[in-house]
């Protein structure tokens, strides 16, 4: 992106919210909106999939070992869970009904705290529970008991990170216990807007109340080229459910026909001028089991792929390949010092409030990096770049802006915020 400088200001006053240090950055971008440009290429990797798994098992166990602290010592204690490895499993599939050979296991790490104030915390019984717990609540057809092992693989970490915590409950900001940065944007483009929609509408509970045999597992790409998009959807059909190859085919140009009404209705608003829909590209009719996607629980880690945390989508929900992306994983990072997730989910905040309270902005993007030991509540850097509408001024938004940024890291607003962090508010994949 090519910038010209528009102001390096001081956010806040030196009364009053007390944010008066935050050095914020201010860019004005030159060039198109996502949006406009002459192609775009999204991704979403759904509910079931193997990487999207880990990171919300990883997050899960994250909360849980979260509200535990909080209810023993008042205060989000030492933890980070964002190691987590999904390893798949092997699995018959067969029409009417397969079965798994072989269980999946996750393995969750990797540091979090054992004992405190001579507290003990039975950290490796909470971290399987909670995993356990979203299994039985997200995936139908996933039994926790049967189809996947728990391996708890959490340690004690370093003093000189716990330390960090050792003060005074969580009426105050923290240190950042990493060196990272973040970044987010906003708003999001149609295209972005499109792949988000579709795999929550292919995932929702109507749609599975209507389709019960389609898995969770579902993957969307989209291409758009100009205002033509292509749409390839991955989603695995659940082989107790079909009695022939037959049926299969069948069942799949249903879903198409519903893929195709959703994006009718809801996104070719004069936007998108055409667009095309494949499902399960790898069909091939006439070779049987081995022409069709199948599976036996609704994922591809039963017997297929495996999952990492960190490798599915941005906090944002999508990986959008035209965007600059946040390297950093968020799932079961601490949510009360680790900037990776706490600057990963703030970043996009701040982009959507700087848009939504900023007049003359069309595309926002904020960065916002940390040093480790330095109240998070003070960024190493606070950047902020933007497209203005035509004949918007630099001036008129420098001062709004530096009032937005410096409102959401005041002491105040900040442990708001990774109080509701600690508590699952926010989505992080």
């Amino acid at each position: 992106m090519s910038s010209g400088q528009l102001a390096g200001r001081r956010a806040g006053k030196k009364t009053g919210l007390g944010y008066d240090f935050i050095m914020v950055s201010i860019e004005r971008l030159s060039g198109v909106p996502v949006s406009e440009e002459a192609v775009e290429c999204v991704e979403r990797k759904g509910t079931g999939h193997p990487d999207t798994l880990a990171d919300l098992l990883s997050e899960a166990v994250s909360i849980s070992l979260s509200k535990e602290y909080i209810r023993l010592f008042g205060a989000v204690l030492h933890h980070n869970t964002d190691k987590g490895f999904l390893a798949a499993g092997s699995a018959v599939k067969n029409f009417q009904g397969g079965k798994i050979t072989k269980p999946m296991r996750f393995f969750i790490g990797d540091r979090a705290t054992f004992k405190a104030k001579g507290i003990k915390v039975p950290v490796a019984e909470i971290a399987a529970g909670a995993a356990r717990k979203w299994i039985g609540e997200n995936m139908r057809f996933i039994e926790p008991e049967r189809h996947i092992v728990f391996h708890p693989e959490l340690a004690p970490g370093s003093r000189q990170l716990a330390e960090i915590y050792a003060a005074d409950g969580a009426k105050r900001i923290l240190g950042a216990n990493d060196t990272s940065a973040a970044i987010g944007y906003w708003p999001l483009s149609p295209t972005e807007e499109l792949v988000l929609s579709l795999e929550r509408f292919l995932n929702s509970k109507s749609f599975k109340r209507r389709y019960p045999e389609t898995g969770e597992d579902v993957k969307v790409m989209a291409i758009r080229e100009k205002r033509c998009l292509t749409v390839t959807v991955a989603m695995p059909l659940i082989d107790r459910f079909l009695r022939a190859e037959g049926e299969y085919f069948v069942r799949k140009e249903m879903v198409i026909g519903e893929i195709e009404r959703f994006l009718r209705t809801k996104h070719l608003n004069g936007y998108f001028e055409d667009f095309m829909v494949h499902l399960n590209s790898l069909d091939v009719r006439g070779k049987g089991m081995g022409g069709i996607y199948l599976s036996v629980l609704g994922t591809s880690a039963e017997d297929a792929d495996s999952g990492q945390v960190g490798r599915g989508n941005r906090v944002n929900g999508v990986i959008s390949f035209g965007r600059p992306l946040t390297l950093e994983a968020a799932a079961g990072k601490n949510p009360r010092s680790h900037t990776g997730k706490i600057y990963g989910v703030l970043a996009h905040e701040l982009a959507r409030k700087v848009f939504e309270g900023t007049q003359g902005v069309r595309e926002v993007y904020v960065l916002l990096a940390s040093r480790i030991g330095m109240e998070i509540s003070r960024p190493a850097l606070a950047s902020v770049k933007l497209r203005l509408q035509k004949g918007a001024h630099p001036r008129d938004v420098s001062g709004r802006i530096n009032e937005i940024v410096g409102e959401a890291l005041s002491e105040k607003s900040l442990l708001s915020f990774t109080k509701r962090l600690s508590q699952g508010k926010y989505n992080i994949c």
